[in-house]
């Protein structure tokens, strides 16, 4: 791509076997210096650098070499102590490492967005929740401090003000419950991470271990590729599972909500235009 992209911006064309040769003198004169890049990166960058020049030489020769003619590019690479790398295929294996690739990047989107949208999906409800819970507790203070004196004065319409009572405080039961938390044990043993049962994306389950343990089970986990991918599954899956209960409860309050105050509305009316006269005459 770097090569493509100073072709198309300067007028000197680079070739593909100028482009290797540069690659291969940047490689061999550039140094790593601190331990950890010597360690992880320098066997990466030896490995390409023999591929490199496993290329070069099998372009030099201007055909595909012979069995006898790749076993001596061998040798060439292990007398400059060289990493061996095979030759034989390249193309097949540089498509199947790109598939792989495109696979891998796939599946970490797929992840990626769906985790993202269960994600706002449960902020969603918490906002639903906090919204019915605040509205209903303001309805609750007003009738207390304003209407409780209003009630005493007037008892024809004692039952319409405890109904609505009842149905602010029933909508609010509900959307706490649907922005509860659970609390689980937090904790997980060897055997748990040994028989890959854990889920280790999810807080709850390893908040109460200590961090050596914690990393332990990690590493453990990012060994296998299966155990990661099915720790991914698992937390999307019960992560569906709160959502859909939230929802649930999220539902109930705003149907209690709203069907409970058409019904309190229509008790107001009753008791003021149908008991009122008759609590007058009685008084």
């Amino acid at each position: 791509m770097l090569r493509e992209e100073i072709n198309s911006t300067h007028d000197e064309k680079v070739n593909k076997k100028d482009w290797r040769k540069i690659n291969i003198k940047f490689l061999e004169g550039h140094k790593y210096f601190t331990d950890y890049a010597k360690q992880k990166l320098e066997p990466i960058k030896q490995r390409n650098l023999a591929e490199l020049k496993n290329k070069e030489l099998i372009k030099n020769d201007k055909a595909k070499p012979s069995k006898a003619d790749e076993k001596k590019i061998q040798v060439k690479a292990a007398k400059k102590n060289l990493p061996v790398t095979p030759v034989a295929d390249d193309d097949k294996d540089k498509k199947k490492k790109e598939k792989d690739a495109g696979n891998e990047r796939g599946i970490s989107t797929m992840f990626r967005i769906m985790s993202n949208s269960q994600t706002n999906l449960s902020g969603m409800a918490d906002s639903k929740a906090n919204i019915m819970i605040s509205v209903n507790s303001i309805i609750i203070s007003i009738m207390i401090s304003g209407l409780l004196t209003v009630v005493i004065s007037n008892p024809h319409l004692a039952i319409p003000f405890f109904l609505l009572v009842v149905v602010c405080v029933t909508a609010i039961v509900f959307s706490v419950l649907a922005t509860r938390p659970k609390v689980t044990a937090g904790r997980f043993s060897p055997e748990d991470i040994q028989n890959k049962k854990i889920n280790l994306l999810f807080f709850g389950n390893f908040y109460n271990m200590n961090l050596q343990e914690y990393e332990w089970a990690m590493k453990e986990m990012l060994n296998s590729r299966d155990y990661l991918y099915d720790s991914m599954i698992k937390d999307i899956y019960f992560l569906g599972i709160v959502l859909a209960k939230k929802y649930k409860y999220l539902r109930i309050s705003y149907n209690i909500f709203m069907y409970g105050l058409i019904l309190v509305i229509i008790a107001f009316a009753i008791a003021i235009f149908f008991f009122k006269p008759q609590a007058e005459v009685l008084g």
